[in-house]
């Protein structure tokens, strides 16, 4: 490969001459052939915005030549628009204050800018002016995972949410078996039930939009260990500004500087909310695998849409694919939160090292989420129900026999409920031989869809 001579503070090292990035990211790249991954594009893209945003900041405060702030500008605009994804190569297993990230980032703006200027833009001197990786990476984990959530998971599972309604809505005249320790239960509809999962979506989505305000707090400004050596005090502010208008969201410098460098809580918090959420996808996933289980001997309460062919060896199988792949999702997500609630114990003093983990965890975390839940929504309102089945189910199980407690007793309606279950016989059968009760007050009591309204048929 044709090579070209960089020079950096430990000497000279040689660099693909086609490259855009310098001696640092070289570097970096020798000594971490780890995994082959790179840093998610979207923390890239974060990193761009906000080198951008303190260019424009320093250019405003007449610390930096406003020609050379346009130049960083008009560069960072390529990278947040996805131009030159391979200049960022990096291993996601690098230093743990991410600085050879931010380097990488620092470099290959710097090059772009030479080129739009036609003059020598320095990567630490103008593009790093007044910033330090120390505030840049976690405002960028901020940055980057504020979007994610505003622009990605709250939408997919606000879709989600509406397309469980819809279901629910169409449904909330059919009545089924419920089951609590996977063995029949009392009746209850399909709109109940689709409710509790919307339930879940809801409350998942309300717990990410809660910590939005303490995400879209940034450590810029606090430079290398939180005293904000070197910047402008005005600079974070301004930069913030720039993001705001340039994102949508309401990003600020944070509270307590050495608060923002030296923890990751807020990650943490996030990582533990996308956790949450991922727990509450795999519960619909598996009601949704047991619902469709059959469909000869299974559950075969629904039929979920037909995909793609199920077996390699078995014709005509077909299998519940996305609420698999959706669980697979949410194990995933699991366990990438345990990684990071280890990385955020990784606050030594002044910083926390093990910030492109939490990064990489976050963004993939929140795009796997984002990815899933919208066929989740799919598999839910594409769904069939088998009512003729479940009416069949319905009718034989003795548990409806609940219904006639208050009337007849425990003792006598569980003897009812036993001897219907060992001789296959509906409970309104066994109950008019056992009971006083006509068979006109015994359908009143024991009508699925009455109970489903519980003490409300009184």
């Amino acid at each position: 490969m044709k090579t070209r001579t960089e020079r950096d503070s430990m000497g000279e090292i040689q660099v693909p001459d086609h490259a855009l990035y310098g001696a640092q990211t070289q570097r970096a790249i020798n000594n971490f052939p780890i995994s082959g991954q790179p840093l998610p594009p979207a923390f890239i893209h974060a990193i761009a915005r906000i080198k951008a945003a303190c260019a424009h900041a320093n250019g405003q405060l007449g610390r930096l030549g406003q020609d050379k702030a346009d130049a960083i500008i008009q560069a960072a605009g390529e990278i947040v628009d996805g131009r030159h994804p391979d200049a960022f190569p990096i291993d996601v297993y690098q230093t743990g204050s991410g600085t050879s990230t931010n380097m990488n980032v620092n470099e290959v703006l710097a090059h772009l800018a030479s080129l739009h200027l036609g003059q020598p833009v320095h990567p630490n001197d103008d593009v790093n002016m007044g910033q330090s990786s120390n505030d840049v990476i976690p405002s960028a984990i901020h940055v980057s995972a504020a979007l994610g959530l505003s622009r990605e998971l709250l939408p997919a599972l606000h879709q989600l949410e509406q397309a469980i309604l819809t279901k629910a809505e169409q449904l909330q005249s059919q009545v089924k078996t419920g089951r609590t320790h996977l063995m029949d239960a009392m009746p209850l509809r399909f709109d109940q039930e689709l409710g509790g999962w919307a339930t879940q979506v809801r409350y998942g989505r309300d717990r990410l939009e809660g910590l939005q305000s303490r995400l879209q707090q940034l450590a810029l400004g606090g430079t290398a260990i939180g005293t904000g050596i070197n910047a402008d005090p005005r600079q974070a502010p301004l930069a913030c500004d720039y993001l705001n208008h340039h994102t949508g969201l309401d990003f600020c410098p944070a509270e307590d500087y050495f608060y923002s460098l030296s923890s990751q809580d807020t990650a943490v918090e996030l990582s533990g909310q996308l956790k949450t959420l991922a727990v509450a996808l795999m519960k619909i996933a598996n009601d949704l695998r047991w619902m469709n289980s059959g469909p000869l001997t299974g559950l075969a309460e629904i039929q979920l849409p037909a995909l793609q062919p199920g077996s390699s060896i078995m014709p005509g199988k077909v299998n519940p694919v996305v609420p698999e792949a959706v669980a697979m999702v949410a194990a995933q997500v699991i366990g990438l939160d345990g990684a990071i609630t280890v990385a955020g114990q990784s606050g030594n003093f002044q910083l926390n090292v093990m910030l492109p983990l939490v990064a990489n965890n976050l963004l993939t975390m929140t795009q796997l989420l984002a990815n899933g839940a919208p066929l989740l929504a799919k598999a839910i309102g594409g769904f069939t129900v088998n009512q003729d089945h479940i009416d069949q189910s319905l009718a034989r199980n003795p548990i409806l026999v609940t219904a006639l407690n208050p009337v007849i007793g425990y003792e006598r309606a569980a003897s009812i409920a036993k001897q219907a279950y060992a001789e296959c016989r509906p409970i309104l059968e066994v109950a008019l031989e056992e009971t006083e009760l006509s068979e006109a007050e015994l359908r009143r009591l024991l009508d699925p869809e009455t109970l489903t309204r519980g003490s409300q048929q009184n």
